[in-house]
């Protein structure tokens, strides 16, 4: 979240508030809350620990095996018994206040709308699923608005932390921060994408596969269908997102969330691919132009007035309650989330993945992708 903004190399100029928030006498810590939902299901989720035994730990060593932590949000039924699960862990949310230069107490994560172990709802058709890559010195949780409203559509969403490219803590405690060294590339990014979709597959076929054997929520195992799988990533995990279809036929749709595509990915690509540009369009960057002329099947490239790169992330409706309770000018502000408002941003976050992922996963057709709308006045089509 907040790191993810500093490092896209963004300037935020954060000193006043950060003076503010320690001049003021006992302030509580600020309770940060997400929206609801608009999908007629509940949600559970579940976190994986995934290893990677055909890799070596970049980092730890000989005898250690690359590891992930990955998480499922699906539709759920008889939530009542079991609690919301946070947004992040509180180690995970101290490192990524302490990295925006925040006092690490400043704020509490919000709880979601996903019920950590509750049943999956079974419908007697498998669920599409959609895998989520996020961006540089990121975490799995930056887009939970989008990962939320797909599953209360139906969908299972996979999302994954790129290990030592986020914060992450594992089932043993240890809290992993991204590093300059090893430097992850997108290329990286998508080795470990191609992995979870084996891991979709263990799912889909009955498996566990948490390195742990923890176990599963009821009606998880077998409930995915490994036949409808897309994709999308923010940033990074966009240029992985394309990377990963030049290459693997088991995603059928992708998205780029203002991926730079550095490096240029040149190889043609003739399924269903959409771009929600921000800081990187085609209009200005010669990678994602060069990208958008190797899409042989159905494209659309979108990209909603005054958004910057986070402004299609969490980051867009969580920094403007921050900024309310410490004090941030408007200035400070719209360093962080540009001049597009933040109710109308969670909409275009609900709407638009789930209306891309619905006509070429689900075959239900889309008006809203046909063209510019009057829901949407702010969101242009580029053609």
């Amino acid at each position: 979240m907040f790191g993810a903004a500093l490092a896209v190399g963004v300037t935020v100029p954060i000193g006043a508030a950060r003076q503010a928030w320690a001049a003021s006498t006992g302030p509580d810590p600020v309770r940060l809350t997400l929206p609801v939902p608009t999908g007629p299901y509940p949600v559970g989720t579940v976190p994986l620990h995934l290893v990677d035994t055909s890799r070596p730990d970049p980092v730890a060593g000989p005898g250690h095996h690359r590891e992930l932590m990955a998480a499922v949000w699906y539709p759920a039924r008889g939530i009542e018994r079991y609690p919301p699960a946070r947004w992040t862990s509180p180690a995970v949310t101290r490192a990524l206040l302490t990295s925006a230069g925040w006092p690490a107490d400043v704020a509490v994560a919000p709880l979601t709308a996903g019920h950590e172990g509750a049943p999956v709802r079974r419908t007697g058709r498998r669920l599409p699923v959609v895998v989520f890559s996020h961006g540089a010195h990121d975490h799995r949780a930056d887009t939970t608005i989008v990962v939320q409203e797909l599953a209360s559509h139906g969908y299972a969403v996979v999302t994954v932390d790129h290990t030592y490219d986020a914060f992450s803590v594992f089932p043993d405690g240890r809290l992993t921060v991204p590093l300059d060294r090893p430097a992850l590339t997108p290329r990286d990014f998508a080795t470990d994408i191609r992995f979870v979709l084996d891991r979709v597959e263990d799912l889909a076929a009955g498996r566990n596969p948490d390195a742990g054997h923890r176990p599963l929520p009821a009606g998880l195992p077998g409930a995915l269908d490994p036949r409808r799988i897309g994709l999308f990533g923010w940033s990074k995990g966009g240029t992985a997102t394309a990377l990963v279809m030049s290459e693997d036929q088991r995603v059928r749709a992708g998205l780029s969330v203002d991926g730079p595509m550095q490096p240029t990915v040149t190889t043609d690509l003739d399924r269903p691919f959409m771009l929600m540009s921000a800081e990187f369009p085609r209009a200005t960057q010669p990678s994602v132009a060069e990208f958008w002329s190797h899409l042989r099947g159905w494209r659309l490239n979108v990209q909603a007035e005054g958004a910057v790169h986070s402004s299609y992330c969490d980051v867009q409706f969580l920094i403007p309650q921050l900024a309310q309770a410490v004090g941030m000018s408007d200035e400070e502000l719209q360093g962080w989330i540009g001049t597009l408002d933040p109710a109308r941003a969670v909409r275009i976050q609900q709407a638009y993945p789930l209306a891309f992922f619905d006509l070429h996963l689900r075959h239900h057709r889309e008006p809203l992708l046909d063209g510019p709308s009057a829901a949407f006045p702010e969101v242009k089509f580029l053609p």
